[in-house]
């Protein structure tokens, strides 16, 4: 188990990530999906909110980067016009489904079914994400996933309460940026794709 003051450690790894997205999304290099990245800002935020209310603690702190990070990336979008992805009809049906489970959890007030329907709404929110850096890794950024992936793994091994308002997040965050994160590094979509063309 290590020390809880490392989950600053972990917030600050996370925080570069985020600042590389930043400037590759400004230099157009990055093109973020805006349905994930908005919806990555607001549920997190509510998974915080709910953390605290739940009495996390400083392990709340990974789940705040969570959507403080895509918040950063949403602004910087606006700031270079072509540094954005086109947004298709799907994009638009995962953020609804989205921004539905954002409202079931508004309605049943609950600080672990808000943890929950905050996980199910930043999932759906990521599908667009998922699907982009499957077919078009080269407009994605990985570090901000390879140090979000570091930041839920430091806050894991800091728990000393093992209940899902403590995990769940946790577990999740280091579960989706560890898929994205492989997807974009190693290209893995352009890989698959290839090794059906020669079948």
């Amino acid at each position: 188990m290590l020390d809880e003051k490392f989950i600053i450690l972990g917030a600050l790894l996370s925080f570069y990530g985020g600042l590389n997205y930043l400037i590759a999304t400004l230099k157009g290099e990055a093109k973020p999906n805006r349905v994930s990245w908005v919806l990555w800002t607001l549920a997190p935020l509510i998974a915080f909110s709910a953390e605290l209310q739940k009495g996390v603690g400083l392990a709340s702190l990974m789940t705040f980067m969570v959507g403080f990070n895509p918040l950063m990336v949403v602004i910087a979008s606006f700031v270079n016009k072509k540094a954005y992805w086109r947004l298709s009809k799907m994009d638009y049906v995962y953020g609804s489904i989205s921004v539905f489970a954002l409202i079931i959890w508004k309605l049943t007030g609950e600080g672990n079914l808000a943890i929950l329907f905050a996980i199910l709404a930043d999932g759906f929110a990521s599908i667009p994400t998922i699907i982009k850096s499957y077919r078009n890794p080269e407009t994605e950024n990985s570090p901000i996933f390879f140090f979000g992936m570091v930041n839920a793994g430091i806050t894991l091994l800091t728990i000393k309460t093992w209940n899902f308002a403590h995990i769940g997040f946790p577990i999740y965050i280091l579960l989706l940026c560890a898929f994205v994160y492989v997807l974009i590094k190693f290209k893995l979509g352009l890989i698959i794709n290839k090794r059906l063309l020669f079948k």
